[in-house]
């Protein structure tokens, strides 16, 4: 009996602990996505039946009451949804009612859920309920008084908090529009969503769809009427009826904003200035009737509540200051397309006036709006420069594009994870922006582009499409090839380097190809946009609008140029002239490639480094330039650059003689058998392919075997001890940083940016060991091979020497270059910062500036990384969220930058060894303020691109002096 009874026991553990490790077990996206489809079919949806939840925490059936008032009767989560919440963290068919305020914030996960409450409140309106498709009518499952309540209450404990306020202002107030609080509704979503379902089941309402997504106005509605009477014989019942739920909507979109609705709003505030201005503001605003007046009053009101939100000390209040805000904003947003500008003046207050308001929703931050308000204030004069009014369209764009930024910063995260299993979530960003005051900002931005092309003769020709004034090129050069629309994330995307790829964003890691246009730029210093520039690769941005229309000419052969200027064209290539077929007969015979110099190399060098004992001249020769040159910062710059080990060139050389495992030749003869026998495959006339797929099979046995490598016995007693010695502590008890220097970087026509491993923040003994070895075999990936078989003539002799550094977990780090990039100028320097370790050299949305040589630094771009790393002394790195409400540099930190920047001009061009008078790139970081140097190359850029005598054609000359009228027609 005792027996048995442990038999039973022991099974039930079993099935016990099996369950629980499979709950544990992540749920793949197709199961998930089946299981959605079950859902909508289920009159019950993600529920499994409704309870009773009391305030003591028992749950009662429905028949049954709570011991005590004030239980909430809501539906219960299917048991495989409560699974799915604790394995996926994907939350499905969320009541709101009894929910932890503090879960559904879920500050751990970046807000994850309740921006999947938001995504799947998007996903229903747009796919007929979506999984509550029947189970809409689940009587009692959702109690929409609860939900009410229970969103007056979430909202009143999150805006207690001021800090979660001022970094959360953005996600916040997009949350009120909608959470349930007040019983308002998104109006805006749900006339798009409408005319999306319709258009979906009758194409042909696809042209009307567009234009109510893409630029809304009230005469919308009478073309809706007309439409359902044309087409009334091809309408089902169903169908009819969803156009009169569409023309209902927009009837009560396009209401004018109710006055008295903002008045009770204002009511709830305490006394103060600021409900005294508001008061005011809203009676002016019921006595205008034009919409530009209506706009500037509402701008001027939205911002107020931005700027003193938190003097405001009443929670109550504060939710009805940024319900206001709103509805401040659908104001503008309605009004805009009526406010049509004739002339150039109009057009300027508009876009002003607009960008105020995206600022007062907190698209732009406070901090960004005041570095750049002044630039884009209308002028008082009564004409202004060409060279002007560029600088007002590049700061309009950038407001265009640090908007949209923020929506995808603060939502791309869950879309992701959603459209992994439900593909319509991809929709959910455009929506945002779509609905937001950026879409008559852009507009109006793509027209003062194309008024300014058509009094400067800088047109872009991109495959004819619209709104062409977006358009920005940021590298020069030019190429042919199919064009490759990438939608979504595309660091696993296998690319080509004979096609041309529109992106999102550029990937983090990117092999050759023909050109590349992004919606998001990255940074101008990535190691993505160093090495386009190194090869001449075109490179532009383009806008989210651009890319949909370009997906149409997915696939075809097109002609792409990017001018030194910055003017883009993309042709057919049917359409290509003459000149333009010619540059790519000449680029095949004139190809330049470059030779690794290997004469002074030194192979005898078999002991590890001292940092402090190489400089320059050891550049090449010892080690890399990296290690070189900062061995050379070191005695220049002691306090900025911590100590380290340098293994040379040697050592690796001397681990590759050894008989690799199994193939009776040298790992250095395997290298080189490889070589010799793609040299013979080409003599024999075999395809490049095949010479290609040979040489990377070979290189990736080759590398795996590297990382195997049996480490010499005298070289790892050496590193501990030189480690102990040099850096302070044993090996295994601090955190360093392992980094590739070959001697392939940084040659006078090539600079290898970013092309090999760094190994970050590594302690334990035997990671660091290991870590050596992977370092070693990175140049032979797949991608670091396809990068230098493009430039190098002797790809064959790329020797790795190591750098081995101490960890510093620097607040923020980045790039600074001694040369303005977009302005071509000596005198001005390019910077670009991201939070944490590692920044901005990974194509992240970094913090950029362009400091000028009049003190000015004129911000390019805020950053816009959610996350960031810290590297902690256990080892790794710690991934941290990011807000954005302060900017990254301070004040002091520029003007270090500043006198950094002047030292390095000065004293390296005189330093022997260093063969570049500049510009420089230079990493760097800060700790606690204090500046560290990490690295200094010289700055690279292909000669070819930048002097093409055809590039230079399709940029005329600017008449920069040239004076425009403010009251030119447009």
């Amino acid at each position: 009996m005792m027996t048995i009874t442990l038999k039973r026991a022991l099974l039930f553990f079993l099935v016990f602990f099996l369950s629980s490790q499979l709950h544990a077990q992540k749920v793949e996206n197709g199961s998930i996505q089946e299981r959605i489809e079950a859902y909508k079919q289920d009159v019950r949806g993600p529920y499994k039946d409704l309870r009773w939840f009391c305030p003591d925490g028992s749950v009662v059936p429905p028949k049954e009451r709570c011991p005590e008032r004030g239980g909430k009767q809501r539906a219960r989560y299917k048991d495989e949804v409560v699974a799915l919440q604790k394995s996926n963290h994907i939350f499905l068919g969320q009541i709101l009612a009894t929910t932890d305020h503090q879960s559904f914030w879920d500050s751990g996960h970046n807000h994850s859920r309740l921006k999947q409450y938001q995504l799947e409140k998007y996903l229903r309106s747009i796919d007929n309920g979506w999984i509550l498709r029947k189970a809409q009518y689940y009587r009692g499952a959702i109690q929409a008084e609860d939900e009410q309540a229970w969103g007056r209450e979430f909202f009143t404990w999150l805006l207690s908090d001021d800090e979660r306020i001022q970094q959360h202002y953005f996600l916040i107030r997009q949350a009120l529009k909608d959470l349930p609080h007040k019983g308002d509704s998104n109006v805006a979503q749900q006339m798009r969503s409408q005319s999306q379902v319709i258009s979906d089941q009758y194409p042909a309402f696809m042209d009307l769809r567009v234009k109510i997504h893409g630029q809304p106005e009230s005469s919308d509605i009478q073309d809706v009427i007309s439409f359902k009477q044309k087409h009334a014989d091809k309408l089902s019942a169903k169908l009819k009826a969803q156009f009169d739920e569409l023309i209902s909507t927009m009837r009560e979109f396009f209401q004018p904003v109710d006055v008295n609705l903002l008045r009770k709003e204002v009511a709830l505030l305490s006394p103060s200035q600021l409900k005294a201005s508001l008061s005011s503001q809203i009676d002016k605003l019921e006595q205008l009737t034009s919409p530009r007046p209506r706009i500037t009053t509402a701008s001027s009101m939205a911002f107020e509540i931005r700027e003193g939100l938190l003097e405001e000390k009443k929670v109550s209040a504060r939710i009805a200051l940024l319900d206001l805000s709103n509805k401040l904003e659908e104001l503008v947003y309605k009004e805009a397309t009526s406010w049509q500008p004739k002339n150039l003046e109009n057009l300027l207050h508009k876009t002003y006036y607009l960008g105020r308001t995206a600022a007062a929703a907190g698209y732009i931050e406070l901090w960004e709006w005041r570095q750049v308000s002044d630039h884009v204030a209308p002028p008082a004069a009564e004409t202004i420069t060409v060279n002007n009014l560029s600088n007002y369209l590049q700061t309009l764009r950038s407001q265009v594009e640090w908007g949209t930024g923020t929506v995808k910063a603060t939502y791309n995260e869950v879309v992701s994870l959603f459209s992994g299993f439900e593909p319509l979530a991809t929709g959910f960003i455009d929506d945002r922006i779509r609905s937001s005051v950026l879409l008559p900002l852009g507009e109006s931005v793509g027209r003062l582009g194309d008024f300014i092309a058509q009094q400067t003769g800088l047109n872009n020709s991109m495959m004819g499409i619209a709104n062409q004034g977006h358009i920005r090129g940021l590298n020069p050069g030019f190429a042919f090839g199919e064009l490759v629309v990438v939608e979504g994330n595309p660091d696993d995307l296998e690319v080509a380097p004979d096609k041309i790829y529109l992106f999102e964003r550029p990937p983090a890691d990117m092999k050759p190809v023909a050109g590349i246009a992004t919606v998001s730029e990255g940074n101008l210093v990535s190691h993505v946009q160093l090495l386009a520039r190194n090869l001449g690769i075109p490179n532009a941005v383009i806008s989210n609008t651009n890319l949909e229309e370009l997906k149409s000419h997915a696939g075809k052969m097109v002609f792409y140029a990017v001018s030194n200027r910055g003017t883009v064209v993309m042709k057919p290539a049917e359409k290509m002239t003459e000149e333009e077929r010619a540059l790519f007969t000449i680029t095949a015979r004139n190809e330049e490639r470059i030779r690794v110099p290997i004469d002074s190399i030194r192979l005898d060098q078999t002991s590890i480094l001292n940092l402090r004992d190489i400089n320059a001249r050891d550049s090449g020769k010892l080690s890399g330039p990296k290690a070189a040159n900062l061995g050379q910062l070191k005695q220049m710059f002691p306090d900025k650059v911590v100590e380290g080990l340098v293994v040379p060139f040697g050592i690796f050389r001397q681990h590759l003689e050894q008989e690799m495992p199994g193939r009776n030749v040298s790992y250095w003869q395997f290298l080189n058998n490889t070589y010799a026998t793609a040299e013979q495959m080409r003599s024999r006339g075999e395809p490049a392919p095949e010479i290609e797929k040979y040489q990377l099979n070979q290189l990736e046995v080759l590398r795996e075997a590297i990382k195997k490598i049996e480490l010499l016995p005298h070289f790892r007693k050496e590193l501990e001890e030189k480690f102990q010695s040099i850096l302070g502590q044993p090996m295994g008890e601090l955190p360093v940083f392992i980094r590739s220097d070959t001697n392939m970087e940084d040659l006078k026509e090539f600079t290898g940016a970013g092309l090999n491993l760094t190994v970050f923040n590594a302690v334990d003994k035997q990671k660091i060991i290991q870590g050596i070895k992977d370092v070693w075999a990175s140049p032979y990936t797949e991608r670091s091979y396809k990068w230098r078989q493009q430039y190098l003539l002797n790809p064959e002799n790329v020797y790795p020497s190591l750098l081995i550094i101490p960890s510093v977990d620097v607040d923020y780090s980045g790039v600074l270059i001694t040369k303005g990039i977009g302005t071509g100028n000596n005198d001005e320097i390019t910077l670009a910062f991201s939070r944490g370790a590692g920044g901005a050299v990974d194509g992240q949305v970094a913090e950029s500036y362009l400091l000028k040589s009049s003190g000015e630094a004129v911000l390019l771009s805020p950053a816009r990384e959610p996350y960031y790393n810290r590297l902690p002394l256990t080892g790794g790195t710690a991934r941290q969220a990011a807000t954005f409400e302060q900017p990254i540099l301070n004040e002091q930190n520029i003007r270090d930058i500043r006198a950094f920047s002047d030292s390095i001009k000065k004293i390296m061009p005189n330093t022997p060894g260093i063969e570049s008078e500049g510009p420089y790139d230079v990493e760097l970081g800060f700790k606690d303020n204090k500046l560290w140097l990490f690295q200094i190359r010289p700055f690279v850029e292909n000669k070819r691109a930048q002097g093409s005598a055809y590039l230079e054609s399709i940029t005329p000359d600017i008449p920069g002096n040239k004076q425009i009228k403010l009251s030119t027609s447009l």
